[in-house]
């Protein structure tokens, strides 16, 4: 697990202070927009605090090798339905983009027993290529620029950190998976390497206290 100052001291560690500056001016731009969104939609309900969970983002084929960092945050709108923000920043990976997703288990050790993407529930299909994408635990892709520098800035409500159906703190837990290739959302349905093919990096998440 890694706190919010553990979660500053390792990107200071890793970017130089031209790259946090810019990826600190991106973050910003993309929360203005969220901002501007939750004004809009009535705001976020102020009930309870947010729900925090993190990820050390790992590489697949050497383990010990530490690629980057994710932070969620889970907050209840007023209108009940609950959304999960999503900031990844890696570092090491080549330029292009990479498929990212919500896997269903908590374990990156090899990075394929990580099993398929989160889909909980009766009609749930974990198999990456099929269903793709429409997964609970589906995301966007993260973009790598030319000095192996990737942020991913997102939201979801198919998910939650939260106790329920949807929650990635189930029995078994639940992981970051980052892909060598892009996702191509299979237009044309369950083809073989359509969501992302084989895995480049991974990272278990867990709640922060």
């Amino acid at each position: 697990m890694m706190s919010g100052d553990k979660f500053r001291k390792f990107i200071h560690s890793q970017f130089s202070n031209e790259e946090v500056i810019m990826l600190r001016f991106k973050l910003l731009n993309s929360l203005t927009v969220l901002g501007l969104a939750i004004v809009f939609s009535g705001g976020l309900s102020e009930a309870k605090g947010p729900v925090r969970a993190s990820a050390d983002i790992y590489d697949c084929t050497n383990t010990d090798i530490q690629l980057g960092t994710a932070q969620l945050k889970e907050e209840k709108t007023d209108e009940g339905v609950k959304e999960v923000s999503v900031m990844m920043m890696v570092k090491g990976l080549t330029p292009g983009k990479h498929a990212a997703h919500l896997h269903q288990t908590a374990s990156c050790v090899p990075c394929g027993s990580a099993g398929g993407h989160f889909d909980p529930g009766p009609a749930g299909l974990t198999s990456p290529d099929g269903n793709h994408p429409f997964h609970s635990g589906d995301l966007i892709n993260i973009e790598v620029n030319k000095k192996g520098i990737g942020h991913l800035n997102t939201t979801t409500t198919r998910v939650t950190l939260s106790p329920g159906p949807l929650s990635l703190d189930d029995g078994d837990g639940s992981a970051f998976i980052i892909h060598v290739n892009p996702d191509t959302y299979c237009p044309d349905g369950a083809v073989s390497g359509c969501a992302g093919g084989a895995r480049a990096a991974c990272g278990i998440i867990t709640l922060e206290d």
